[in-house]
């Protein structure tokens, strides 16, 4: 998923709690999911950042160039900018772009 184009608000919204639940008939595991995917896309958007950043570090660079590279500043801005992974995740669910399953209802079904 690219977190880069989403539809997902950069503040928080108020949210009708029943269309939350719609899919999964408990609003718990609805927050659950949310919850596990904004942990998802976090680490993404972490190590995407960081790999950028690496890009600029050096043994050399003494403390002042590093401030000064401006390069690294606007890739900072640009991740700051993004919507939090929480309201990403929700968009999503939102959306029915969230892949998930329930192994305890699975079971129920088959026996």
């Amino acid at each position: 998923m690219d977190y880069k184009k989403t539809n997902a608000p950069t503040n928080t919204v108020t949210r009708d709690i029943m269309d939350l639940c719609d899919e999964t008939g408990n609003i718990y595991e609805s927050v659950a999911i949310i919850g596990k995917r904004a942990n998802q896309i976090s680490l993404d958007i972490k190590n995407e950042l960081s790999k950028k950043l690496q890009e600029f570090a050096s043994v050399s660079d003494n403390l002042d160039e590093v401030f000064e590279n401006r390069e690294q500043i606007e890739i900072s801005r640009f991740y700051e900018k993004l919507p939090k992974p929480s309201l990403i995740a929700t968009q999503e669910f939102v959306e029915g772009k969230i892949y998930f399953r329930n192994p305890l209802k699975e079971k129920d079904t088959i026996e």
